[in-house]
Order: structure tokens, then C-alpha cells, then sequence
């Protein structure tokens, strides 16, 4: 048996990682990656603190030059990092010797948590960007689909009970629409999130002089990131927001995966996932074509979630330096990221490829006899009887077809209050679904309209 590394977690999992991650996303939020982005960090610093005349020009360029992530002795940072607690000391350890007589001015009036926090926001913008494309991949899938089944009729369902018609498009609409409002969500954060860190010990950048200030925004400059109004060491709103964001998003991929599993359960059957052989089967029967990237769009939601609770938690922090909070950080940022591309690369496939039975949909609708259209039989009475007493009479009716069975047509053709006002052909009008959509198709194109805006 050959032999591999082994992990704890189904992130990184040699089975799982590709269910509940994607490499892209993997590979932005892992340990090489993080590292990458400290050293870029301490370049920028020094490439801006020689700008502003604080180190000579000379040391920052040979700190640029000869500072390499790649050439680390990792195990040794991993034993530093258990004794100290961060990984930052250790790196200027190496860092340092790596960049010989100029090493003395590497993380020069830097803090800890100046270096890991911009690093993060690094890694965060690039996450971001890859949630977007992906958002926006989602968004035309969905447009499609709406489009395709505009005015495709289809059981519309409250308490999981036939309720009235509405079509496919529409449901799907309702989809579309809440990943319009994430992608611009999105945008709307970046300019919160995207925000540099540089501020010394306590927040004061007292080590730097007069020159603190000038040094942050040149640092933020070559880092394309913004500059802070004020420190924020212990402000965590806005990683708070980036994750519950994403909670935004897995919730909304969550309420899809749920729509479409119980629509594709045996009773309903009227969405399958895309057929790929052997996907979704079972160890001992064969007939099964179990909704797999809807149940793991959904258990990617519920763990974003709990990091969400978990990024609030961690927002509540002590004086000038937290004492654990920001730790919680740490496992929540890089897990929430990896598990929201995981969920919306199964988003894409489960969609992408939806298979849509309209005849089961019709046949669906067809089930109550025409039940589910009562309320266009009553709205129908109400100009002649008033709309409690057309209510009540069709109320009747509909106990009659629910006890005894037959269509609701019939049982309201037999009653004399109603027949006195509407003729049979009338009748089958108000009793065919298809013609009670209301505004469902107009409200397709209103959102297709919107989300191309």
C-alpha cells in the first residue's frame, strides 16, 4: 500500500477535500500561501519605510531581493511557532538571516499582528475574487434556466402542501434574485475588508515618530489595499462581515439544495442532478440516484454558519490586544472560504446540468383535481356572491372532491349557487392551473431584466 499523508479534517482529506473544497480556494488559504503573503507583507514594509526615509533604500532592496518564501525551513518555523504562539517572530527570524547586513531592518516598527492581519486581508481578496467569478458563473446558470422555464407550470408549495401554480422559472427567479443581491453585496464589503494593517504594538505606530502615518498609507499603497481610518487590532468587524457574508451565501445555496433534494425525491421527481455514472449511487441498491452535490451544498452551509456565529463571537475583545479571540479567526476565515467555493462548485454542477421532468411537474399539478386552483373558483364567485359566501360555497366543494373523490369541476357544476353564475366551459377555465400563473412569468422577466442591469 502506498504511502500518503494522512489529515484530520475533511478540508484537506485525501477522500473528501474535493466535496467539500476546490484546489483553487485550497491553495490561496494554505500554510505555504499564508507564509508567501507575510514575507510579501515585510517586503512592501520595507520597500515603504525606505520611500518614506525611514531605512535606507539599499537594505529595502536587498530585503526584496533576496527574501524568499520557498527557501524557509519550514519544520523549524513550525517548532518556533509552537513556542512562541505566531509564526511572525520566527519568520524575521529567518527572513533576517536570509537577507544578511539588511535583515536588521526587516518588520522594522511592525507588530505581530500588523504583518498577519494584512497578510489575511491579502488571502481574503484573493478568496473574494474567486467567490465572485463563481457567483457570477451561478447567476448565468440561473438565468438560463429561468429563461428556458419561464412559463413551465408547476405546483407552487406552502407547508409543503399544493398552495397554487406558479412555473419553474419563477422558482428559480426567486433563486437568481438572492445571488444578484450577493454579488452586489460583495462589492459593497470590499471597500471595508480590503484595508491594510500597520500600526505598532498598541495601535499608536509611537515607534516610527512622525512617520507613521506616512509609512502606513505608502505601505497600503504598494499592497493596492486601502488605508485604515484607525487601527484595528481589536475592530474585527470587518473580517466578521467578509465570513458572515459567506454564511449569506451558503444559506442561499442551502435553500436550493433543499428545494432541489426534495424535488427530487421519488414521490416528487421532478429535478434530478446532472447523470454522471455511478454519482449519488448506493453500496446495495442499485436503482438509487441519491442529489450528492445538493447534500453537500448543504452541509457546507451549516458549517459556514457556525463560523459566522464564531467571527461575531470573536468580534467581543480586550483593551488594545485580544487574549484568544483572535485566535477563533484563524480556524474560521481559512474553513469558511474553502467550504463556500466547495458549496458553489457543487452549485454549478448540480445546476449546470439540471435535468427538469416538466410532464412529472404537470402530472404534480394535475394531483389535486384541480383543488389548487379553489382560490381562482372563489375570486371568480366573489362579484357575484361576495367573497366570504363564494369562499364558503367553494369550501364546500373542495371537501366534496376531497372526500369523494372526482374534480373539482365537477363538484362545483353541480352546485346551483355557482351554476347560476358560471357556465361549465367557465368552470374548466378557472379550474386549469395553467391559466392561475398571476404575475409569475412577468416577475421572470422582471428579475432576468434586473440581473443583466
Amino acid at each position: 500500500m502506498a504511502a500518503f499523508q494522512s489529515s484530520t479534517t475533511v478540508l484537506d482529506s485525501i477522500l473528501f477535500r474535493d466535496a467539500f473544497g476546490t484546489p483553487g480556494m485550497r491553495a490561496v488559504f494554505s500554510d505555504t500561501a499564508f507564509i508567501g503573503r507575510c514575507v510579501e507583507v515585510e517586503v512592501a514594509l520595507a520597500r515603504a519605510e525606505a520611500r518614506c526615509g525611514v531605512i535606507p533604500a539599499a537594505a529595502a532592496e536587498e530585503i526584496a531581493r533576496r527574501s524568499d518564501a520557498t527557501a524557509l525551513d519550514y519544520d523549524h518555523l513550525r517548532r518556533e511557532t509552537d513556542i512562541v504562539g505566531y509564526p511572525i517572530l520566527p519568520l524575521v527570524h529567518q527572513l533576517a538571516k536570509q537577507c544578511g547586513e539588511s535583515g536588521r531592518f526587516v518588520h522594522w516598527g511592525a507588530t505581530t499582528q500588523d504583518i498577519m492581519d494584512t497578510a489575511v486581508v491579502l488571502q481574503l481578496r484573493e478568496g473574494l475574487r474567486i467567490v465572485g467569478e463563481d457567483i457570477s458563473a451561478l447567476r448565468g446558470i440561473l438565468a438560463s434556466l429561468a429563461q428556458k422555464h419561464r412559463d413551465t407550470p408547476m405546483a407552487g408549495r406552502t407547508h409543503l402542501q399544493h398552495a397554487l401554480p406558479i412555473t419553474f422559472g419563477y422558482k428559480v427567479a426567486i433563486w437568481l434574485a438572492m445571488f444578484d443581491r450577493h454579488a452586489e453585496r460583495l462589492e459593497q464589503l470590499k471597500p471595508r475588508v480590503l484595508v491594510g494593517q500597520f500600526a505598532g504594538a498598541a495601535g499608536t505606530l509611537a515607534s516610527l515618530g512622525d512617520k507613521g502615518l506616512e509609512v502606513q498609507a505608502a505601505l497600503c499603497a504598494e499592497l493596492g489595499l486601502a488605508e485604515p481610518a484607525s487601527t484595528w487590532h481589536v475592530a474585527r468587524d470587518g473580517f466578521a462581515e467578509a465570513v458572515n457574508f459567506l454564511a449569506l451565501v451558503t444559506g442561499s445555496l442551502g435553500k436550493i439544495a433543499l428545494d432541489v433534494m426534495i424535488m427530487a425525491s421519488t414521490e416528487f421527481a421532478e429535478v434530478y442532478e446532472p447523470f454522471v455514472t455511478g454519482r449519488g449511487a448506493s453500496s446495495t441498491m442499485p436503482q438509487k440516484r441519491n442529489p450528492i452535490s445538493s447534500e453537500l451544498m448543504l452541509a457546507a452551509g451549516k458549517a459556514v454558519r457556525q463560523h459566522a456565529g464564531l467571527m461575531l463571537d470573536a468580534m467581543v475583545q480586550d483593551f488594545e490586544r485580544a487574549t484568544g479571540p483572535w485566535h477563533a479567526e484563524w480556524m474560521a476565515v481559512p474553513e469558511s472560504f474553502v467550504l463556500t467555493a466547495g458549496a458553489l462548485h457543487q452549485a454549478r454542477t448540480a445546476l449546470g446540468g439540471l435535468i427538469v421532468d416538466e410532464r412529472r411537474m404537470a402530472a404534480n399539478l394535475a394531483m389535486s383535481k384541480g383543488l389548487i386552483v379553489a382560490e381562482a373558483v372563489m375570486m371568480g364567485l366573489a362579484p357575484f356572491l361576495g367573497r366570504q359566501q363564494a369562499h364558503d360555497v367553494v369550501y364546500a366543494a373542495c371537501r366534496t372532491v376531497a372526500e369523494s373523490g372526482g374534480e373539482l369541476a365537477e363538484a362545483l357544476a353541480k352546485v346551483p349557487e355557482i351554476t347560476k353564475h358560471l357556465d361549465r366551459p367557465a368552470l374548466d377555465r378557472l379550474t386549469d392551473p395553467a391559466n392561475y400563473l398571476g404575475m409569475a412569468p412577468r416577475m421572470v422577466d422582471r428579475v432576468l431584466e434586473s440581473s443583466t442591469r
